[in-house]
């Protein structure tokens, strides 16, 4: 059975309602629960989860749901008797510690005078203000939040350029400046290669590698993903740019984005050609060649963008990263054989379950090389864009950090009952061949990824014990999560984890080829 407790006008923020929500999920009797706020998009994933109940169409985005389904009538009361103290505890609970913490941006300056930076974190509709606020203060911005307009983005890069001041954002989820990580990052090496990513998982992976491989980050620059389009004309990336090449302390560039838009990639060619310092290009999905007249060294994967950086750094040949590759490959075709032997005859299918979006990006690219179409929620191409992002249809790689999947709710790096849910979903479909997914591990991630997925991860291989389940960590040993433990977790669990998700996309692709 399944049934409700609705609280009219009563909201709770996401991190509050992950917490009730797991809390929930763990009581005896509960076979399934969800906490979450009645927006539109959570609705619809109720129904996708069949937890759906027709009396939720008159609630609103102000209103809590809270819905239970199990097998005991006679335990419903007791169980939502549970969960009404859990939300007052939650809301009633004060920090342990006795400081103080501002309720505005003007607090904050007075208690902390000597900030230079302010990381901001609030609903879409306030955080153009807040951000022009600090910039007027003198702070330097990165702006986590979503849904900003265009025009407010570009009105307050234009104010941060005219005041020598970094705009990173609105969107920007990745960020080390001076060898502090900001938002979603990882704990990495201090070195002399400097980042400019549109892309707040790209970067997060291509720094990873460079410290993996014993090298270090000078600076690691967000933008929003915004930025390289032609609105907003490339105004921080170009910047950043340009910082990148004014600091001494920077003797290799790394530049990782999707494609520019022509007028920006122009602007940003002009720029590398003014650039003395090697700089490495990763435009995913962009023609090479655009980047091999601006004299930058182009790459395909943001592995060998990382990769090729460290060879520049130690002031080698690229020929030396593309020999490693090359003889890399010889040993996919041993793991390929192994992987198929999972597999029963019928599974075709992959289904490619991400929590980052450029993680997403880079796999759809890899697989398609390989003439397999894919169907996403990512993509520019209508006649495989997903008419309902919670169904799979044929080969599908989801991007669940997308807007219609976390308004209302953390991302998926943090809050994994999503993607877990989906999980389950795949393995059900007698056709899913391959779950491919991956593990963003660092600051502001999911502090205990595998007390999360691992359980689920088993539930499914119960379900389904004939298919595959691949993955890449992005992350270093030095971070809270320990790369290291994960993926030997991970492992010890049938689990095929590759050392970056281009390799785990470029294995997922060898073996739909050959079951196909």
């Amino acid at each position: 059975m399944i049934k409700s407790l609705v609280k009219k006008g009563e909201y709770f923020d996401s991190v509050s309602l992950m917490i009730v929500g797991k809390n929930i999920a763990e009581m005896e009797n509960v076979q399934d629960a969800t906490v979450v706020m009645a927006t539109q998009e959570n609705k619809s994933i109720l129904k996708t989860a069949g937890l759906y109940l027709s009396e939720f169409d008159k609630y609103d985005d102000t209103d809590l749901l809270i819905v239970i389904k199990s097998e005991m009538k006679e335990k419903f009361t007791e169980i939502f008797e549970k969960v009404d103290l859990l939300l007052k505890e939650i809301r009633n609970k004060k920090d342990d510690n006795e400081s103080f913490s501002p309720k505005s941006l003007e607090t904050a300056i007075k208690i902390q005078p000597e900030s230079n930076l302010a990381l901001i974190s609030i609903a879409g509709r306030f955080a153009g203000n807040e951000a022009m606020k600090a910039l007027k203060q003198g702070l330097n911005v990165m702006l986590f939040s979503d849904n900003v307009s265009i025009q407010t983005e570009v009105e307050l890069k234009k104010y941060a350029l005219a005041n020598d001041l970094l705009m990173m954002g609105p969107d920007c989820g990745t960020a080390i400046i001076n060898g502090v990580p900001l938002a979603f990052s990882n704990a990495v090496n201090t070195g002399d290669i400097g980042i400019v990513a549109a892309s707040g998982t790209g970067l997060q992976e291509v720094s990873s590698i460079i410290s993996d491989e014993g090298f270090g980050i000078s600076q690691a620059i967000g933008t929003g993903g915004r930025d390289i389009k032609e609105e907003v004309g490339g105004l921080m990336f170009i910047a950043s740019l340009e910082a990148l090449k004014e600091d001494e302390n920077t003797k290799v560039i790394v530049l990782i984005s999707k494609p520019p838009h022509p007028s920006v990639l122009e602007k940003i060619t002009s720029k590398i050609k003014e650039i003395s310092k090697p700089v490495v290009c990763i435009f995913l999905g962009a023609d090479k060649n655009l980047v091999i007249e601006s004299g930058a060294i182009p790459t395909e994967t943001l592995e060998e963008a990382a990769l090729t950086a460290c060879a520049m750094s130690k002031k080698l040949e690229i020929s030396v990263v593309q020999e490693f590759i090359k003889e890399r490959k010889k040993e996919f075709s041993t793991i390929v054989d192994k992987e198929i032997e999972k597999i029963v005859a019928g599974r075709k299918y992959v289904r490619g379950l991400f929590s980052g979006g450029t993680l997403c990006d880079e796999a759809q690219i890899i697989l398609k090389k390989d003439s397999i179409n894919i169907y996403s929620n990512r993509t520019n191409d209508k006649r495989y864009a997903l008419a309902d992002s919670w169904v799979s249809r044929e080969h599908t790689l989801v991007d669940l950090g997308e807007d219609e999947f976390t308004v209302g709710r953390l991302h998926p790096m943090m809050d994994f009952d999503l993607r877990n849910k989906r999980i389950i979903q795949e393995a059900k479909d007698k056709e899913t061949a391959i779950i491919l997914f991956d593990l963003v591990l660092g600051y502001g991630a999911n502090e205990d990824p595998i007390k999360e997925i691992l359980p689920v991860i088993k539930e499914a291989k119960r379900i389904a014990p004939n298919i595959a389940f691949i993955c890449s960590v992005t992350g270093t040993d030095k971070d809270p999560q320990n790369k290291k433990k994960v993926t030997k977790i991970l492992e010890e669990n049938d689990v095929l984890v590759m050392p970056s998700n281009a390799v785990a996309a470029e294995i997922t692709g060898l073996i739909i080829k050959k079951i196909n």
